[in-house]
């Protein structure tokens, strides 16, 4: 279900990224301008970006097998630490072509074509990016997530590189050119460190947002308060789109199996119906036996042998 409108979404993002290079590559030419050849080069990185994630999109789609449990969706994190990666590179480059035609001003040529190729750039780049940012709050994908904000980047960049080429145009001033490509340059890499941020923070397996956590907390917490239970060493974790939720859930002693079975059954279907498509793991504890509580904390504390008994 999943797997054909999140990969639909990434050809549409590779499609924009061939349109937008081609449309840049021919205003920096027609222009001479670093800003705008520094446009096209954060478009180029868009493409390689688009075409990362309609590969870990694909591999994230796959369901688990035997050596991937837990299925693979963490592949998404591949691909937006990539691009971030990438987003720092580009705004790298950007910095050292400013500051070289900082030194070295030239003059700019046929400004009005340029512009204009670059507007009908940036408007493809927008329409793009708020279908991406749409479908990965919708499907909870960090992959479109970090596509679209790649985007809505580029298209801050182009309006930003657009000011500063029509103020040399009709100022005359060379150095406002290279002063616009510095900004937009500190712009990018300020986004692409977010983005690789918090790639690395979804492969150390964080925690849910607190949103989602005070979701589980109050399904819970009504069962507590209806059925007399209780529960701890609540853990969720997100892994690209898919969110996983752990918990001990504590019931009277006198209890059946069936009883218990019947009660955590309902408690997941519940946590599933406040986080849809989430995978919820119960373990059934007595409230009665002193062993339940020694594990109030996140993880158990390990155990030594058992001792044997004296002859």
């Amino acid at each position: 279900m999943r797997r054909v409108p999140l990969t639909r979404y990434a050809w549409l993002s590779v499609g924009a990224a061939l349109a937008t290079i081609g449309l840049k590559v021919a205003a920096a030419v027609v222009t001479g301008s670093v800003g705008l050849f520094s446009d096209a080069t954060e478009s180029a990185v868009n493409l390689i970006g688009a075409l990362m994630a309609l590969a870990m999109l694909t591999v994230a789609s796959r369901p688990a097998d035997e050596d991937h449990t837990y299925g693979h969706h963490k592949a998404e994190y591949f691909s937006s630490g990539l691009e971030g990666g990438l987003i720092l590179l580009a705004g790298l480059g950007i910095g050292v072509a400013a500051v070289q035609r900082l030194f070295h001003p030239r003059p700019l040529e046929a400004v009005q074509e340029g512009l204009a190729m670059a507007v009908v750039a940036a408007v493809i780049n927008l329409g793009t990016a708020w279908v991406l940012l749409q479908a990965g709050r919708r499907y909870h994908s960090i992959t479109l997530e970090a596509n679209a904000h790649h985007l809505l980047t580029d298209v801050w960049t182009s309006a930003g590189v657009i000011l500063g080429v029509g103020l040399v145009g009709w100022t005359g001033w060379r150095w406002l050119d290279p002063v616009v490509a510095l900004l937009v340059g500190a712009n990018i890499l300020r986004t692409g460190y977010g983005i690789v941020r918090r790639s690395v923070m979804g492969l150390m397996d964080s925690a849910l947002v607190e949103g989602d956590v005070a979701a589980v907390r109050s399904v819970l917490e009504r069962y507590r308060a209806s059925e007399g239970i209780d529960y701890h060493a609540l853990r969720t974790r997100q892994a690209g789109s898919k969110k996983f939720v752990s918990v001990h859930v504590l019931v009277p002693g006198h209890w059946t199996v069936n009883q218990g079975h019947a009660l955590l059954e309902r408690i997941e279907a519940d946590i599933r119906q406040v986080l849809p498509g989430s995978s919820v793991f119960t373990h059934l504890e007595s409230l009665d036996d002193p062993r339940s509580w020694e594990d109030l904390e996140l993880d158990r504390p390990s155990r030594g042998p058992k001792p044997s008994g004296g002859s």
